[in-house]
């Protein structure tokens, strides 16, 4: 197994006392193999995938406990200077929102660089190297491109961009965090298509974390859900898809969008009954 997580608890200390984001999940990734963490905002989601790699405030702000071992090494007791090895080589992020997470004053090919500069050591024509990721990631002219700031590329093509980055170091676990948030749904089947097809070409384990079962189908191996902290189903994703046993699940599923259906507005989640 190539990630395994056990207990996993994260709590945050606050002015009005302590808020446990996440209480004691446990859940598995296989090597080669796309994880799917599926459930609305504040659920918790981010917050466990930030924990792997001590993103999050340090006590006594933040407190993680339980386990996260990584090809058996425990890696809430790495030290920081063996962490950052493992941040961007090992496990790399997709952040949701590519207009905040890349610099404005420099162009996405310096960006790309900077990325490749730290984790390989093994790249002798940097730039050579930025113009194949951004063209493997379906950046048209990405000679050219790679001189470009964010402001001059849409969307699309940003969220590209921040996949090349993740790819630049190679890593063994690549975790896109919303990679589809605010972009228009043609954008957003080939932002799945082109992680479906990376997955393949570079053997590589996903973690989705997503709100939307819509973009779930057809891509994720295993589905986690969660619910206020909590996994309260989880399995593989055909199962899950097809026989939703908790009613949050079910909520979350007949929120999807058929074509066809005819209705006034989308299901509510009755919070009540969960």
């Amino acid at each position: 197994m190539l990630l395994e997580i056990e207990d996993l608890k994260v709590s945050f200390h606050c002015r009005d006392g302590v808020n446990q984001a996440v209480k004691g999940i446990s859940f598995n990734l296989e090597e080669g193999k796309t994880l799917a963490i599926v459930g609305e905002s504040g659920s918790g989601k981010s917050v466990t995938s930030m924990a792997l790699t001590k993103l999050l405030p340090p006590p006594p702000l933040c407190q993680v406990s339980g386990s996260a071992r990584l090809d058996g090494v425990q890696l809430l007791d790495l030290p920081d200077k063996e962490m950052r090895s493992v941040r961007g080589k090992q496990i790399a992020y997709i952040f949701q929102e590519p207009s905040t997470s890349l610099n404005p004053y420099y162009t996405v090919g310096n960006q790309i660089a900077e990325a490749i500069k730290y984790h390989r050591d093994d790249v002798e024509d940097v730039w050579k190297e930025v113009v194949t990721l951004l063209d493997q990631v379906g950046i048209r002219d990405p000679d050219k491109r790679a001189n470009d700031y964010p402001h001059q590329m849409s969307g699309g093509m940003k969220q590209r961009v921040m996949i090349a980055i993740a790819l630049a170091c190679q890593p063994r676990i690549l975790v896109a965090d919303e990679p589809t948030t605010a972009l228009d749904v043609t954008i957003e089947a080939q932002i799945i298509d082109l992680l479906k097809e990376l997955r393949g070409s570079l053997n590589m384990s996903i973690i989705l974390i997503t709100h939307n079962f819509g973009i779930v189908d057809e891509f994720a191996d295993e589905i986690a859900v969660m619910f206020r902290g909590e996994i309260v189903e989880a399995g593989p994703a055909e199962s899950i898809l097809a026989h939703p046993k908790h009613p949050y699940t079910q909520a979350l599923i007949k929120c999807i969008p058929k074509l066809g259906a005819k209705m006034d507005r989308l299901p509510v989640v009755n919070y009540e009954e969960l």
